[in-house]
């Protein structure tokens, strides 16, 4: 499952009392990616000088990617 089909379908079950045009959960949805898409880009360390940076590194370039709907979310056993 892709980070967007998530948010937008949590938007489009939330109990928000307002009726929305077709598309209007992708227009809400846009504004909270690109805000959470700069969360996670100012957590990217400058340089990694162990491995603590590389691994907050690989975290940081895994969330984006999910966030931009290039990786889908991993999955966990229910």
């Amino acid at each position: 499952m892709k980070f967007s089909h998530l948010l937008v379908d949590t938007i489009r079950n939330s109990e928000i009392p307002l009726r929305f045009e077709p598309g209007a959960e992708e227009a809400v949805a846009e504004p909270v990616i690109k805000l959470l898409k700069a969360w996670v880009a100012i957590h990217d360390p400058e340089s990694a000088n162990g491995d603590f940076e590389y691994g907050q590194k690989a975290l940081v370039v895994r969330l984006l990617n999910e966030l931009d709907d290039e990786l889908d979310l991993p999955v966990a056993d229910a």
